[in-house]
């Protein structure tokens, strides 16, 4: 049998090779490519991995917006019907994720209204693609063929006036919201601040609100006073939607604590890991190999179901907007150990594009966990968690 390595094949016919064992051995000898778009190569297990697992990340815009085209697609779609095009669309459905967490921040009421105004009739317009995922049940649905899950969610919190508006959000569809993005506000404090108070009162209100709704509470961006304090209010399991570990960061402040890290898997929280140089390492040079290690170290510090993807860019790789302005450095900004490659770019090689779940599925088979381990890490384990929350504490 000729092995395949240098032929281009389809995800299904790649499966349907396994699932007859015809084509196995030689399969299992080389590696297919699986885009013709793109030179990279991919063995049929990390193929089978990700076509067959809901695959989930936590913090992913979806398209940031690209100022060299006015107006910027990102704002195009949201705002002119008919202008996602269903060759757009495919980059989504054919990436290997099926659920997009958008992460997304809210100034106050009125700027979170609107932005999911804007995002529910982008839903509506291209209902036959796109789901908003609402409650598990979406989960399952999301694994129809041709369908691709956007979760609404907040980084951030200012938008929530009164606990009652934690319900009209609800309402409006969204699940997930961080208490703190940089900076302190009425819940808490954020990372960058100069000191860290902790959960308020107002926070602490909150918190039992999004418990009581079945909101998930995100701490991701939270001081470590903070982040202990919300994992310790609230009844529900909280999550870190995007956050690394700062044992393999010595002075990161923006990554978590072991001591953050084990209180949240005490709870039942999961962790997704961000795919951002800076949040990976704090020198130079920065790899796969050293995202990889977050994975691990969350795996042997608390166990594998704790851990997930939160990678912290849009579909095609972007971590901000492009071609607009520059980025404002805030008080505190070198809380961040900001570090660039030698291009100049802040996301690592190899996961900063859009079949990146493939490479961290191979990455993941090299680190040598088992299949059903990578299927909890890939999404499994935050479907678990969010099917836990969203019942939400006063529900039956």
């Amino acid at each position: 049998m000729t092995n395949p390595v240098t032929r281009v094949t389809s995800r299904r016919a790649a499966l349907a090779a396994l699932g007859t064992g015809l084509l196995a051995p030689a399969v299992l000898r080389g590696r297919f490519q699986l885009f013709a778009q793109t030179p990279a190569r991919y063995s049929a297990r990390a193929i089978k991995l990700v076509e067959e697992s809901l695959t989930i990340d936590m913090l992913n815009q979806f398209r940031f917006p690209d100022y060299a085209v006015k107006p910027p697609l990102a704002e195009q779609w949201l705002r002119t019907p008919g202008a996602f095009t269903a060759e757009q669309f495919a980059a989504y459905r054919d990436s290997g994720l099926k659920v997009f967490a958008l992460g997304h921040g809210a100034a106050d009421y009125a700027a979170g209204v609107k932005f999911y105004a804007d995002w529910n009739g982008f839903l509506a317009g291209y209902s036959d693609w796109l789901i908003r995922i609402d409650d598990v049940t979406d989960f399952e649905r999301v694994r129809s063929p041709g369908k691709v899950g956007i979760m609404l969610t907040f980084q951030g919190s200012d938008h929530f006036r009164t606990p009652d508006d934690v319900d009209t959000f609800w309402a409006l569809g969204q699940r997930v919201s961080q208490l703190t993005y940089n900076y302190a506000n009425r819940l808490g404090a954020g990372f960058l601040e100069h000191q860290d108070g902790g959960l308020t009162v107002f926070g602490g209100s909150i918190v039992a609100r999004m418990n009581q709704v079945g909101m998930a509470v995100d701490l991701s961006h939270c001081g470590d006073r903070t982040t202990l304090d919300g994992i310790a209010a609230s009844k529900a399991p909280p999550i870190f939607t995007h956050a690394s570990c700062r044992a393999l960061v010595p002075g990161g402040l923006r990554c978590k604590t072991d001591e953050a890290i084990r209180a949240l898997a005490k709870s039942g929280g999961v962790m997704g890991i961000p795919f951002l140089r800076f949040m990976v390492r704090d020198r130079e040079p920065v790899t796969v190999e050293h995202v990889l290690d977050h994975f691990d170290h969350v795996v042997k510090l608390v166990g594998v179901e704790y851990v997930g993807v939160g990678s912290d860019m849009d579909l095609v790789g972007n971590p901000n907007p492009v071609n607009g302005p520059p980025m404002i450095e805030t008080p505190n900004w070198e809380r961040y150990l900001l570090h660039r490659d030698p291009e100049g770019r802040i996301t690592v090689s190899g996961l900063d594009h859009p079949k990146r779940t493939f490479d961290l599925a191979e990455g993941l088979i090299r680190r040598r966990h088992a299949d059903a381990d990578i299927r909890l890490i890939l999404g499994g384990n935050f479907a678990r968690v969010l099917g836990t929350i969203w019942r939400g504490v006063g529900k039956p």
